[in-house]
This record gives structure tokens, C-alpha cells and sequence, in this order.
């Protein structure tokens, strides 16, 4: 007795659906195991479920770089391009914002003040003065500290 055909569609029950992902994703492995035993070839399977857990084999003789390597050669398509690009980006973006913020200490230095307007110059007053202000109250606020722990060593 054969199988009979299934109409190849979305099984809309969630249960169901599961259970034949999980039968036909051990079927496939299988499958590629024994295509790697029998033929000698290099296969390299990768899944995510419907609820994204993820599911892999790769040929003992390989490994899954090496088989996107072959297939980026083979088919000219560069699977890496874009994520390289975006990683470039990136790096330009954290090198521009380490230095903005090496020319701002040195600015809070007194260094590199050359080419700032008087507007510049204005800002960087105000920025040294709040910053002034924060250091001046955790003085204070130390020294009353260190004042009352005195008192209180003293006079126990």
C-alpha cells in the first residue's frame, strides 16, 4: 500500500504543523547524512522552525563557511557585501564620534582652541563652568563627610 498525495499547502492547525516540521526535519537530516555517507558530497543544512529555533547539520568534512565560500564562488553572488558595508559604516561612525570627543577634551584642556568662533568659545565657558559647579559641590559635600566622621570618631 503507498502513500497517498498530500496537497502541498499550509497546515493551518498549529499542532499538527509541528509535528510534521519536527517529522520531516528529521527526515531531511537523514537524508543529508546519508547523501554525505553514500556520495561523498558536502552538505550544509541550516532551519528555523515557526517559532525560530534553529536547526543545522553540516558534513563532518566541512564545515558551513567553507560551503558559503564555495557557493559565493560558484554562483558569483557575494553573500557577505552588505554586512561588510554596514559594519564600515559603523566603524566611520565610531571613529567620527571618538573624534568629536578627543577634540572636546582637548578643548576642555585649553588645546585646539584655534579655530573655534566666539559662539564656540561661549559654550565651551559654560560647559567649564557647570562642570566647575559639580566638582565644587562634591568637594563640599566630601569635606562636610570627612567633617562629621571626625566628630563622630572624635567625640564616641
Amino acid at each position: 500500500m503507498g502513500r497517498g498525495k498530500i496537497e502541498i499547502k499550509k497546515i493551518e492547525n498549529p499542532t499538527n504543523r509541528q509535528v510534521t516540521y519536527s517529522k520531516r526535519r528529521t527526515g531531511i537530516m537523514k537524508k543529508a547524512k546519508e547523501l554525505t555517507v553514500l556520495c561523498d558530497a558536502e552538505v550544509s543544512i541550516i532551519m528555523f522552525s515557526s517559532t525560530g529555533k534553529f536547526s543545522e547539520y553540516c558534513s563532518p568534512s566541512t564545515d558551513t563557511k567553507k560551503i558559503f565560500d564555495r557557493y559565493q564562488q560558484v554562483s558569483g553572488i557575494n553573500l557577505w557585501s552588505a554586512q561588510y558595508e554596514r559594519m564600515q559604516n559603523n566603524l566611520n561612525h565610531l571613529k567620527q564620534i571618538n573624534r568629536n570627543l578627543r577634540r572636546e577634551i582637548r578643548q576642555r584642556m585649553g588645546e585646539d582652541l584655534d579655530g573655534m568662533d566666539i559662539e564656540e568659545l561661549r559654550g565651551l565657558e559654560q560647559n567649564l563652568d557647570e562642570a566647575l559647579k559639580v566638582v565644587r559641590n562634591r568637594k563640599v559635600r566630601t569635606q562636610s563627610s570627612t567633617a562629621y566622621l571626625l566628630q563622630y570618631l572624635f567625640y564616641s
